[in-house]
């Protein structure tokens, strides 16, 4: 009975000593790479990357993406790992268990600038076989940013997997990123790399093979090649993104002129006020979109079309109101018409003040114009990209109702010869006064796509006022088809002097290079032709 009772008491003994000493080592590499975190060691936090992304288990996305967040806590007294959630609850991380509290004790876990390329290499890797497809190639663009060699085998495995061309073509981009800058990889697998970059083309790729280091011959040869044929096509793309913000400036500009062109070439009058026409239409748009939020939220995303044909009214109104009660007496007199209008202009700015405040106003970007997107090496952004679709179709609205309509044939008539229209029984107050509001609507409607792009102030007019005037003079006083060659021609021309002369400058050369064609062509690029214009 003793020697039984000693042979328990010996099993018993060495359970014990297999409980304290044996069962770590039994532990797996996973938990071992977890406890790393703890040792507060750039080295042992890399390897701890690099072991736990690959590990496959489930933990291994919450852990690493904690550790990106800075919610990844360690315990340097007990070696434990804790990821705190974003909801403030907290696991244990080798186990997933929950845990109560995060000890005193523990900190983040540090990351310098290497291993948070390492981490974002780890995320990508974890996430390139996600099940989503925007996932997958976000992925695939955070591995070819970090080309980091540990990602290679799960780009590798993800590649052989993508079905989807475009993540396909991200992810060969970012297999290529990671061989250019392995150590150990075969110059024909970085030749191949080297070509996969340049047919890439981007400012990344040429960033990638410029700072690729030391390389065999054949290779730097091959990078050099590359480098020149992406700048040569950076070049060209350069070009034609300065080409769109031209003709996005452009169609901004003929937005706010073609009131202006209509007013100034059928009446004569040089409207200074004009500018506020369009401040009116961007307060217009302001009102809207306060009594949407406030009251109907479901329609914040048809605000804008809301707005347009209300802008249009306000304005228009206005402008009749300014016709029949100061313009109407000062027809003949253009000095005293300049300065009427100035004041007017003056005063409107102080009454937006004094009914919104000095302060900027804001107006929100409807979902359907918000964002932008890629086409080749530019960016095309949606709100600039439907202000020109909306000043063109403003434009081929207003063309057809000068052309098609019986007030249209009327404001031709009197644009050509007012006496003789007048003759001929045409009431040419009236339509000097339906003139005046249609060039004021249209500067109203201008103000809603303005908002979307400049800042609503009692100042917005003052900005285009001035390049309005130069857009009617320089494409033909009166001529729709001049003022929208004249928008487009100095908006792309301002966009192409800017890089080399800068903004003010630029400016001042438009103006010097209008100043000398108008010395030319004292009517613009397409005079009127008429008797009384001819006279």
């Amino acid at each position: 009975m003793p020697i039984n009772l000693s042979a328990r008491l010996c099993s018993f003994v060495l359970s014990l000593f297999l409980i304290a000493f044996a069962l770590p080592a039994f532990a797996g590499p996973f938990e071992d790479a977890v406890a790393k975190f703890a040792n507060d060691d750039f080295s042992d936090t890399d390897e701890a990357i690099g072991v736990v992304a690959s590990s496959g288990n489930k933990l291994a996305f919450p852990i690493i993406s904690a550790l990106q967040d800075g919610r990844l806590m360690a315990d340097p007294d007990t070696k434990k790992v804790y990821v705190t959630g974003t909801d403030g609850k907290s696991i244990d991380a080798a186990t997933g268990e929950p845990v109560a509290s995060v000890p005193d004790s523990a900190s983040a876990v540090r990351l310098n600038n290497r291993l948070r390329r390492s981490v974002d290499a780890a995320l990508g890797s974890l996430t390139l076989q996600s099940p989503d497809l925007a996932t997958r190639l976000q992925a695939a663009q955070s591995v070819f940013k970090s080309h980091e060699e540990t990602a290679l085998d799960a780009v590798d495995a993800a590649l052989a997997k993508e079905t989807n061309k475009s993540v396909k073509a991200a992810l060969g981009d970012a297999r290529a990123a990671i061989l250019l800058f392995k150590s150990d990889a075969g110059e024909v697998e970085k030749l191949e790399a080297v070509a996969t970059l340049k047919a890439r083309g981007d400012q990344e790729a040429m960033a990638l093979l410029t700072g690729m280091g030391d390389q065999p011959a054949s290779v730097t040869k091959a990078a050099a090649s590359a480098i020149s044929s992406i700048q040569s096509s950076l070049a060209v793309w350069s070009t034609v993104q300065n080409a769109w913000y031209g003709l996005s400036l452009g169609s901004v500009l003929l937005l706010a002129a073609i009131g202006l062109a209509i007013t100034f070439g059928v009446m004569g009058v040089i409207n200074m006020a004009h500018g506020e026409m369009v401040m009116i239409g961007a307060y217009t748009t302001f009102v809207v979109q306060e009594v949407i939020r406030t009251r109907y939220p479901a329609l914040f995303d048809y605000s804008l079309l809301i707005a347009v044909p209300l802008a249009f009214l306000v304005a228009g109104a206005i402008g009749v109101l300014i016709e029949r009660s100061i313009i109407r007496f000062l027809y003949g007199r253009p000095l005293e018409t300049l300065l009427a209008t100035w004041g007017l202009s003056l005063v409107l700015q102080q009454a937006v003040r004094t009914m919104f405040g000095p302060t900027n106003r804001e107006v929100g970007n409807p979902s359907w114009m918000s964002g932008a997107f890629e086409l080749g090496q530019i960016t095309i952004t949606y709100n600039r990209l439907w202000i020109l679709v909306f000043t063109l179709a403003v434009f081929a609205i207003l063309l057809a109702m000068l052309r098609y309509t019986a007030l249209g044939l009327e404001m031709r008539a009197v644009t050509q010869n007012r006496r003789m229209a007048a003759s001929m029984g045409i009431a040419t107050s009236r339509v000097d006064a339906l003139t005046f509001g249609l060039g004021s609507g249209i500067a109203g409607i201008a103000g809603v796509a303005l908002s979307q792009i400049d800042n609503v102030s009692p100042n917005l007019g003052q900005s285009y006022i001035i390049d309005s005037f130069m857009v009617v003079v320089f494409g033909g006083v009166g001529n729709l088809w001049g003022t929208l060659v004249g928008a487009f021609t100095l908006g792309i021309a301002n966009k192409f002097l800017e890089p080399v002369a800068g903004a003010v400058l630029g400016k001042i050369a438009i103006l010097v290079l209008i100043i000398l064609f108008i010395q030319k062509r004292p009517r613009g690029l397409f005079a009127l032709k008429g008797r009384a214009v001819e006279a």
